[in-house]
């Protein structure tokens, strides 16, 4: 397929190029079409300038070469491609055929406009031979551009890119998180490596000492403080105490057995080389204990509610394993229950057998504390309080502990469901606490208040809200039920009330300022009384007479 265009995209701006002269497929294989390709005078023979858009700054430049990238085409690109290539048709003959080197971002120009059909070096060996030879020779084809131009900009370029990718932040940055537990875990076996090679070593001279002090690493602190036995005394029984946990009765069996130990004296070569070991196993046991609080510090930072709910190391552990913390809030709660075990995973897929119930998150304590038979369905909750708290750490502006510590508690209390039966708060609950006391820490206030309370302006009280409503009618509701229930209070209820209208009647008549009572207006007012008492007895409400009446015929 013939090209008619090519566009050209490079640090310093778009260039489009039309097609002077080309060559079939297989003519573009000889070796003299190779060669005029790599000849500027001949090369110039065969592609002509159409229009240069060079990019304003650095800024257009590195935001031009992310949407490349992505395969988007930019306002720009649309821009320059609209104002320099002619309108084609949408039928196949009519249609103009341009050159990209991005087989993405042609799939965007071809989707952007109907009239053009992009080519690419993978479609078509003869593109991608006239664009390796718009690159060769881009200083001298555009115009405006001085030697050594386009080779900056590639560098400066380049550099904002690589910067722009790496998306460096300390508060989001996990990847220190990553390299710590990768050392942490060096470091656990190197340090149990060495303390069995000191505890082997040091036996030869003291091997009572094995017995009195089992730990591995406290057993090294111990030979690289006594060194020679013959030297020990009781003057070091408060410095050896400190050794082993301010444990003077271990010290002074230390000291005992010194005395009377069966050990080979060795010289001062061995003995030399002994301490020089001991004590670089000591300082990696002191430096493992620092990376171990930078740990926790960056846990802290960057996975806060993680590290509450989980732990530093667990949660460490889930992050390094995932990648970074963005893939694992991209992790749906079933991928984080069995991460870290998808050997077990695939092996129970491939012999039909039972699949894992849990990866990583079993060095949690609280799996350790579930029975065997909840195991399975408190590593299901915790993975998902984990997924809830990972995504809220990564997504999260401000750092804060509060949703963690509500998660946690959640644990606590299904784990106490598991166990005792005691109901667990729902999660609606737990949440809404949360976010108010993260809101309170912050001094923010809670928006969702603000709704529910009467706002009154200019003298005017806007309605009550639907929860309002939906209280009164619910408070009106169990009026009526007691009402129903009390029958004989609401009799005389009834009865009260209808003294209460006559009374209500004298007084009016009295308060006219009339010597006479007026008899007539009184007795239309008790006729109205009467009709209105009729009217509620037809409604369902029988009077007190009738039901008398009607006892008496039922005992004739």
């Amino acid at each position: 397929m013939s090209v008619d265009y090519l566009l050209h995209e490079s640090s310093v701006g778009y260039a489009i190029f039309s097609v002077k002269m080309q060559s079939d497929t297989v003519g573009a294989r000889l070796e003299e079409v190779q060669k005029a390709h790599t000849d500027l005078a001949l090369f110039g023979k065969m592609v002509q300038l159409v229009s240069f858009a060079p990019f304003q700054g650095a800024a257009q430049a590195l935001e031009n070469a992310n949407e490349i990238s992505e395969g988007i085409m930019s306002d720009y690109l649309r821009t320059t491609l609209e104002a320099n290539l002619p309108k084609g048709g949408k039928k196949e003959k009519n249609k103009i055929t341009l050159g990209v080197g991005d087989r993405n971002l042609a799939g965007s120009i071809k989707a952007e406009f109907a009239g053009i059909e992009a080519e690419t070096p993978e479609t078509s060996e003869m593109v991608g031979d006239l664009l390796r030879g718009i690159r060769l020779h881009a200083e001298k084809l555009l115009k405006g551009l001085q030697m050594g131009d386009v080779s900056r900009a590639q560098l400066g370029l380049g550099h904002a890119y690589s910067r722009s990718k790496v998306k460096f932040s300390v508060q989001k940055n996990d990847n220190h998180i990553i390299q710590a537990i990768a050392t942490l875990d060096h470091l656990d076996k190197a340090v149990n490596t060495f303390s069995m090679r000191v505890r082997e070593w040091y036996s030869w001279h003291f091997p009572e000492l094995v017995k009195i002090v089992s730990d591995n690493q406290k057993f090294a602190a111990c030979a690289l403080f006594i060194g020679n036995k013959t030297s020990l005394n009781d003057d070091s029984l408060h410095e050896l105490a400190e050794i082993v946990d301010d444990d003077h009765s271990t010290a002074r069996a230390i000291i005992e057995a010194a005395k009377v130990s069966m050990g080979q004296d060795i010289s001062e070569t061995d003995m030399e080389n002994v301490m020089l070991f001991a004590k670089r196993t000591v300082s990696l046991v002191k430096y493992r204990k620092s990376l171990s609080a930078y740990l926790v510090a960056k846990m802290g930072v960057v996975a806060p509610n993680l590290a509450a709910l989980i732990g530093e190391t667990v949660g460490a552990r889930l992050i390094s394993h995932a990648g970074s913390l963005t893939n694992l809030a991209k992790y749906p709660a079933s991928t984080v229950q069995i991460l870290g075990a998808e050997k077990a995973l695939f092996r129970a897929l491939k012999t039909k057998g039972n699949t894992p119930k849990y990866g990583l998150i079993y060095h949690s304590s609280f799996i350790g504390r579930a029975g065997m038979k909840n195991k399975g369905r408190i590593s299901r909750f915790l993975a998902n309080k984990t997924s809830i708290a990972s995504r809220i750490d990564n997504f999260s502006m401000q750092p804060t502990r509060k949703f963690g510590e509500a998660l946690k508690d959640q644990v606590e209390e299904r784990l106490r469901f598991y166990a005792d039966g005691v109901n667990p708060t729902k999660n609606e609950i737990a949440m809404k606490n949360a976010m108010d006391a993260t809101l309170a820490s912050i001094n923010v206030a809670d928006p969702s208040t603000a709704a529910d309370e009467e706002i009154e302006v200019a003298g005017v009280t806007e309605a009550p809200t639907k929860q309002a409503e939906r209280k009164s009618k619910k408070s009106k509701k169990d009026d009526e039920d007691v009402e129903m229930e009390d029958a004989d209070d609401a009799k005389t209820a009834k009865k009260a009330k209808k003294a209460a209208k006559k009374a209500a009647a004298e007084k009016e008549a009295t308060s006219a300022g009339a010597d006479e009572v007026d008899e007539e207006a009184l007795k239309k007012k008790l006729k109205a009384d009467k009709k209105a008492k009729r009217k509620s007895d037809a409604s369902g409400e029988v009077p007190e007479e009738q039901i008398k009446k009607k006892s008496k015929k039922s005992k004739a």
